[in-house]
């Protein structure tokens, strides 16, 4: 008997409630324009129900931290629209941020599952979550497994973990699998993983039996899906920016046919009124302090480039001036909306960096420096993805870094200068930096507060500084 469903991917929208500037490549260009918002999210869910009425809705995490409403409600501002989305299961990452307390609380108000097969209380070993479900949807018995981000407890701040363990869940995935095909007689085995597509691609070549896998966590934008064997694999960008439909066609609880799309959730979808209107009233009380202006730019900042980013130089540069550091260190994160040419808000500096960190400083070594930057390139560029622990490229500023991407593990950079001047092994550099992924403990002395707020070190450089016009600098380049 032939069925027809569709599966829709929500994934990586960092708490975007609003439309926001999104960057897309066009003509060979950066080109930029308003995008997501989750009054339009719903709205085509809405519409996408009303046409196809056999609708599974997914969420694969990084849902609930990455703007300013979402980080001073410690996530809770989200739950009261999401809730209203009829999704049908989700995932995580970056929601540990607010500790695994308050998660475990939010996702008590939720009105569907959270679901994870590698997150283990470490007193007890057992799971945390539910692995998996069963839901059917016009007919078909779709089952649905959830793989959180595995990195949680290894390079992100000890807090986010306390009292967990994550595995990466290929030991674990075969056995849900039998348990959903045999025992539960699913049709539709989907699975829903913040591991990160090249993660996720490695796990689906050593475990068959998954159909369709909606990736997260790398923030791809597939507009075709990829095939890992006989399973469809889908990613679907970042910031709500972006939904990946997927309209199967099953004989006898197989897939025989389907079609994709990455839809845009741009200004020519419908927005939901009564969503539009949540997010109006959960952001209200957020407006007026983050919306002051506290400077320009004259080019665009954003985070979509690997190896170094402008958004991320303005952060660095504000850095080093307010500490008169020589050199300066952040996270190589992937979420934060452009920021075009003209005003910057407030708002706009927490979507750079939404925990507002303080800024520190430590004397790091030169032989230490060489050390901690080979190790995270190879988080970045593992020819083992299992091996990728990080984000994009360690933000820097004051060196540059001739590499070889393809050289192995140690051997990467194969120049570096520091301000100008050849690495000196032995001499201890002045480094700022923001969060314990800038410059890791285990590197440097003489550790201390840098007085200020990171947030607070943009707005005071934009003061001196504005209309500013920030660059890429060649921080790192391939060679």
């Amino acid at each position: 008997m032939t069925k027809k469903i569709t599966i829709l991917q929500l994934n990586d929208s960092h708490a975007y409630l609003e439309s926001h500037q999104e960057m897309f490549w066009e003509g060979g260009d950066k080109v930029y324009r308003t995008a997501g918002g989750f009054a339009r999210i719903a709205g085509y869910l809405k519409q996408l129900r009303e046409e196809q009425q056999a609708v599974l809705a997914l969420d694969c995490g990084d849902t609930f931290h990455g703007t300013y409403p979402a980080v001073h409600t410690k996530g809770e501002v989200m739950v009261p629209i999401l809730n209203k989305l009829s999704l049908a299961a989700m995932t995580a990452h970056w929601e540990f941020a607010y500790g695994p307390e308050q998660f475990k609380k939010l996702t008590t108000e939720l009105n569907y599952p959270m679901l994870a097969i590698n997150i283990y209380d470490k007193q007890t070993d057992e799971l945390v979550y539910k692995p998996c479900l069963v839901q059917e949807v016009n007919g078909v018995k779709v089952g649905v497994i959830g793989i959180a981000c595995n990195i949680v407890d290894k390079t992100m701040p000890p807090k986010f973990s306390e009292g967990l363990y994550f595995t990466l869940g290929n030991k674990e995935l075969p056995g849900y699998i039998k348990k959903l095909k045999e025992e539960e007689k699913a049709d539709l085995i989907v699975l829903i993983s913040h591991l990160g597509f090249p993660q996720n691609m490695k796990l689906l070549a050593e475990v068959p039996g998954v159909d369709i896998c909606l990736s997260s966590h790398t923030h791809y934008r597939t507009t075709k899906p990829a095939m890992q064997g006989d399973t469809i694999v889908i990613e679907s960008g970042c910031h709500g920016s972006f939904l990946g439909r997927l309209d199967l066609t099953l004989e006898n609880g197989k897939i025989t046919n389907f079609n994709h799309e990455m839809v845009e959730v741009s200004e020519r979808l419908p927005e939901d009124e009564e969503i539009k209107s949540m997010v109006e009233e959960a952001v209200a009380p957020y407006r007026e302090m983050p919306g002051e202006k506290v400077g320009e730019t004259k080019t665009a900042l954003d985070r979509n480039t690997i190896l170094e980013s402008t958004m991320d130089n303005l952060l660095l540069q504000s850095m080093l001036e307010a500490t008169g550091a020589e050199l300066a260190f952040s996270n190589g994160w992937r979420y934060g909306a452009p920021i075009v040419p003209g005003p910057i808000t407030l708002n706009d500096l927490y979507n750079i960096i939404p925990m507002n960190p303080p800024v520190q400083t430590v004397d790091i070594s030169g032989e230490e420096l060489l050390e901690m930057l080979e190790d995270n390139l190879e988080k970045t560029f593992a020819p083992d993805p299992y091996n990728q622990l990080g984000g994009y490229v360690k933000r820097c500023m004051g060196l540059k870094a001739y590499i070889k991407i393809e050289a192995p593990k140690g051997n990467r950079i194969q120049k570096l200068f520091v301000n100008g001047a050849g690495l000196e092994p032995q001499r201890r550099y002045k480094a700022a930096f923001v969060t314990e992924q800038g410059v890791p403990k285990k590197y440097g002395q003489n550790r201390s507060d840098g007085g200020i707020k990171a947030i607070d070190a943009m707005k005071q450089y934009l003061q001196q500084h504005s209309p500013v016009e920030i660059q890429l600098l060649g921080t790192f380049t391939a060679v």
